[in-house]
């Protein structure tokens, strides 16, 4: 287990999980990555998760699964016994319907399936830093409020609003070449049926990956980073 206890205001202190020491330096970076994100510590095992904790007091785990002395979502009662808030996003290769489940009804603020890149993690870290932020500000006059408090994590993927820069003319054409794409797209692919820089097309297909529209998958080729491909959700 590593630890980094040096504190640092305004920042989201988080506690990587995971029993693969390489998997975990990769997860770190990523997350150190992301502002206000910085990693307080490691830990390899489940007791070594539990002591961090007691230890650090973050305020987020990202938390593998598969440990070699306890199973992951079996670490977050444990930390609930002993008095810890800290939220917990799983980062898991189980895809079983009844592990998701359970790990909704222990409260995990989100579950990332492995493999994954950077840019499949940061949208979720800022949207977790996003709602903790109206959680940590918000003040309850009535039920308009917690309402919009519960459902702040939760961005319908018809909403109107997009993201400083984006036009909806151009989300209109990515949105159309991926409904049409028999299969998956790469950006470059999308680029090349818009007519927009494959740069904007990764930006536009992000986006509807981040707000749920669309999924990813990684293909991967003999050398180099994976590609990611697109396809709208039906």
């Amino acid at each position: 287990m590593t630890t980094d206890t040096r504190g640092k205001a305004g920042t989201i202190d988080v506690l990587v999980v995971d029993d693969d020491f390489m998997v975990a330096r990769v997860h770190r970076t990523f997350v150190e990555r992301v502002q206000p994100f910085r990693v307080v510590g490691v830990a390899h095992t489940g007791g070594q998760a539990i002591e961090a904790v007691d230890a650090l007091r973050p305020d987020l785990v990202l938390l593998d699964l598969y440990l070699p002395d306890l199973f992951g979502l079996d670490v977050i009662p444990r930390l609930r016994t002993a008095g810890h808030d800290c939220d917990v996003m799983v980062i898991s290769a189980a895809q079983e319907a009844d592990t998701v489940r359970n790990a909704v009804r222990r409260g995990v603020v989100d579950y990332l399936l492995k493999p994954f890149d950077f840019e499949d993690l940061r949208p979720r870290l800022e949207r977790y830093a996003a709602q903790r932020g109206r959680l940590l500000s918000t003040v309850v006059r009535g039920q308009a409020d917690v309402d919009r408090v519960l459902a702040g994590a939760f961005v319908p993927a018809s909403a109107p609003t997009l993201p400083k820069g984006m036009s909806v003319e151009t989300a209109e054409l990515v949105e159309r070449a991926l409904r049409a794409a028999d299969g998956t797209l790469s950006a470059t692919e999308c680029a090349a049926l818009t007519g927009v820089s494959r740069v904007s097309a990764r930006r536009y297909l992000e986006h509807f990956h981040t707000t749920g529209s669309a999924e990813v998958s990684l293909r991967y080729g003999a050398a180099g980073r994976p590609e990611r491909r697109y396809a709208w959700r039906a």
